[in-house]
């Protein structure tokens, strides 16, 4: 998964427990365990996070989560655990990514792109406000509601921005700006880039730039600089699209549309015409609405399968036992409600603290004016007591 920035993150007492959900259905398979339902609940196994070197990928997930609420972004509702598992509860999103659409041959036209990318465009400016960089935009992570939004998901190698960030280099290859690929330092332009690709994609049916790995796609980008000419037009495309496009996949990031901020991105005349406040209010008709997900169909399993269960079910046992093993997920409770109390008790504390500060100030100037008074002698007499 790459490096990680797992940030800091505070204990939550917290009396949530996998029983207080009642389990309806399976939705889909990660790497780590099986997603499933009502907000949608994501359980991972804390022996084959420990085996794939990914739980400071998991921790730093459920602390960003922790830190950022947004239309367009997967919202964090609950986390907790057990001795054997990690669960989270986030937003449910039946509508499927938008890998699944396009493996379906759904035809995205502009009005549809348009609206994809300005959900994207929203929630990648909120993220970069916050000072949070993606760096994993993909069909993947981009998954529809089931009203037709679209959110970011998977904030496994996101990362607080840092102005000496060479080292990490996370990301899937054919998304991933040519500046993380050759290990430079790097900020909010690598998601815009990524933007870019997809957008490409969806346009001319393949990615820009294709190979067997990191390094063979990397050579290609050094190559040349790809970008879609008016002869390569698909029709039922307009110039602004495909210049939107183009501009996203410059390779040199300082020449990228985003550099600068997503203020330049809205501005450009591809989504300018976005009712940004309609669309966060989501009060917008989306132009696609995705017919949802159909449930998961659990396969029983081969007598040889359960033997090799049975097996890591043991080893499973021998590793949590450990202390030390977990104290390694230490932190990963969260509960929105007791977080939402916490902030308007601080709140609440705040405006109490600056009411007070507002009577003191007040009292100190009053009681200033008042020895000013006391101590200020006229320079000159009134004319009627003047003596003759």
């Amino acid at each position: 998964m790459g490096t990680c920035n797992p940030g800091s993150y505070r204990v939550v007492p917290s009396d949530i427990i996998k029983s207080n959900f009642t389990i309806k259905h399976m939705l889909g398979k990660g790497g780590f365990g099986e997603t499933k339902k009502q907000y949608a609940l994501k359980e991972m196994s804390k022996l084959k996070l420990i085996k794939k070197k990914s739980v400071h990928c998991i921790m730093n997930e459920r602390n960003l989560l922790a830190m950022l609420k947004h239309p367009f972004i997967i919202n964090m509702h609950y986390a907790f655990e057990d001795r054997e598992k990690l669960y989270i509860i986030t937003d449910l999103l039946v509508g499927g990514d938008l890998r699944h659409h396009m493996k379906k041959k759904i035809k995205f036209d502009e009005e549809r792109l348009k609206f994809i990318t300005a959900c994207t465009v929203a929630a990648l400016e909120y993220m970069h406000t916050n000072g949070v960089i993606h760096r994993d935009i993909k069909p993947e992570n981009m998954v529809f509601s089931k009203d037709g939004y679209v959110c970011v998901t998977d904030l496994g190698i996101s990362t607080i921005w840092t102005p000496e960030n060479c080292a990490e280099t996370s990301g899937t290859p054919g998304y991933m700006a040519p500046e993380v690929m050759t290990k430079q330092n790097h900020g909010i332009a690598v998601d815009y880039y990524g933007l870019g690709i997809v957008c490409y994609e969806i346009i001319m049916g393949k990615r820009p730039y294709s190979g067997k790995n990191r390094k063979e796609i990397s050579e290609i980008i050094m190559k040349k600089q790809i970008e879609i000419t008016r002869d390569m037009m698909p029709k039922g495309w307009s110039v602004e699209a495909i210049d939107f496009v183009n501009q996203l996949i410059k390779r040199k990031p300082m020449s990228r549309l985003g550099f600068n901020g997503p203020e330049e991105v809205k501005e450009h005349p591809f989504i300018k015409d976005t009712n940004w406040k309609d669309l966060l209010d989501k009060t917008l008709l989306p132009p696609y609405i995705p017919k949802p997900k159909k449930a998961v169909k659990i396969k029983p399993l081969t007598t040889t399968e359960e033997e090799k269960k049975l097996k890591e079910k043991e080893e499973e046992d021998m590793l949590l036992r450990r202390n030390s093993v977990q104290k390694l997920f230490n932190g990963y409770h969260y509960d929105i409600e007791i977080e939402n109390k916490d902030l308007i008790e601080k709140e609440t504390e705040d405006k109490k603290l600056r009411e007070a500060m507002s009577r003191v100030i007040k009292s100190k100037t009053l009681s200033t004016n008042i020895s000013l008074e006391a101590n200020t002698k006229p320079d000159t007499v009134p004319l009627a007591y003047k003596q003759v």
